[in-house]
């Protein structure tokens, strides 16, 4: 019987790599005939590079400028001419320092250098995943470190973050790396909103990286000021840009790539499907286990599991869902495609104690999906998933 693994990470527990292999080790403890492939996932956000590499791209560090100006080691994939950017190495809240938020002042200058950085291995196609930043900028980093001016009445430059938009009066675009205009840019997200209003980058994830309701104004402020002089310097593509699904992506970033790297959006999971090949390795096989740390409503769009699951079911493999927890009740999950839950609290019901032995517990869900394989025999696998 041929099983994939294909789970996105327990976030704050254990990446998805590793919670494909203490599964692996569980199902091949109870069921030693089974032929099992490790295929971990992504959302697009974090741990896209995890995935990526473990399907044979090439890891690549480079120290760029993190959030606050501080020197991070961050890293990127290659394969052939194409690039992997996991903008929350550079770029998220994960590298602020001890953790301190800066909802004004963060920026996304690492992440145009690790853009820049994939030019110079030469690549041509370049994926940019975003998720978990700790900036509402709009990019205007990102773009700065590829070569966007930003300057303020007084014709000097501004200072980082999305707060010192509010003072841009002059966007210059002439200083783009020309390189990228042979790049084909794909936004790896799954989030619609726009890059303003009530819906925007500023109001609905300002919050998420600190910013008070005082910040969120003063912030959805400087992005309209900065999409009206972005207007002025590239015309229709700003304006077509600032409600396309995406724009309000990672603080903004998604505007940027949109209207100026001219990025084409795509579900991340649907891009990670693509980079590490898993659609194609379903047919053939007899089961998938997927799953993330938490199964619950915000699951159910666009994130890991419910694309492994539709991708699964497209190809005619029964799907099962391993988790840390969920908020979902057992009609939901079957509706959604997953012939069995199974979660790390149905063993061990205090969640402080599966996050810390999450690597144990999952073994031990491993051992009883591959028990119960072994049991009911090859004939019969089906009836179980």
């Amino acid at each position: 019987m041929r099983v994939i693994l294909a789970p996105d990470k327990f976030k704050g527990s254990l990446s998805a790599p590793e919670v494909a292999q203490f599964l692996a080790a569980g199902l091949r403890s109870a069921h030693q005939g089974l032929d099992i492939e490790l295929m971990p996932v992504a959302d697009g956000g974090e741990g896209t590079i995890d995935a990526v590499v473990a399907a044979g791209f090439t890891r690549v560090s480079a120290t760029v400028q993190g959030p606050t100006g501080q020197a991070v080691e961050a890293d990127f994939a290659i394969r052939g001419n194409v690039a992997v950017i996991e903008m929350a190495s550079a770029s998220g809240l994960a590298v602020l320092p001890a953790g301190r938020l800066s909802p004004l002042a963060a920026s996304t200058f690492g992440t145009g250098q690790l853009v820049s950085a994939a030019l110079d291995h030469g690549c041509t196609d370049i994926v940019l995943g975003v998720g978990g930043s700790a900036s509402t900028d709009g990019g205007a980093g990102m773009l700065a470190a590829l070569g966007v001016t930003f300057k303020n009445a007084a014709g000097r430059h501004l200072l980082p973050g999305g707060g010192a938009l509010s003072a841009v009066t002059n966007i210059d675009v002439t200083g783009l790396d020309k390189r990228l205009g042979g790049v084909a840019f794909t936004l790896a997200s799954d989030v619609d909103n726009p890059l303003l209003g009530p819906e925007g980058a500023a109001a609905i994830f300002g919050p998420q990286k600190g910013a008070t309701p005082e910040h969120v104004v003063q912030l959805e402020n400087a992005l309209e000021r900065y999409f009206r002089i972005m207007a002025n310097a590239l015309g229709t593509a700003a304006v077509d840009a600032i409600d396309a699904p995406g724009a309000g992506a990672a603080g903004g970033t998604g505007y940027a790539a949109l209207a100026v790297l001219n990025a084409k959006r795509r579900s991340g999971i649907d891009v990670v499907l693509g980079l590490t090949g898993l659609a194609d390795r379903l047919h053939g096989a007899d089961l998938v286990i997927t799953g993330e740390g938490s199964l619950d409503e915000q699951s159910l769009f666009g994130k890991a599991p419910m694309g492994v699951g539709s991708a699964a079911r497209a190809a005619g493999v029964p799907v099962v869902a391993v988790c840390g927890r969920t908020t979902l009740d057992t009609e939901t999950l079957q509706s959604a495609g997953f012939a069995h839950t199974h979660a790390l609290t149905d063993i061990e019901p205090d969640t402080s104690l599966c996050m810390n032995n999450a690597g144990s517990l999952l073994t031990q869900i491993g051992a009883l999906i591959g028990a119960e394989l072994a049991r009911t025999g090859h004939e019969q696998e089906n009836s179980y998933v």
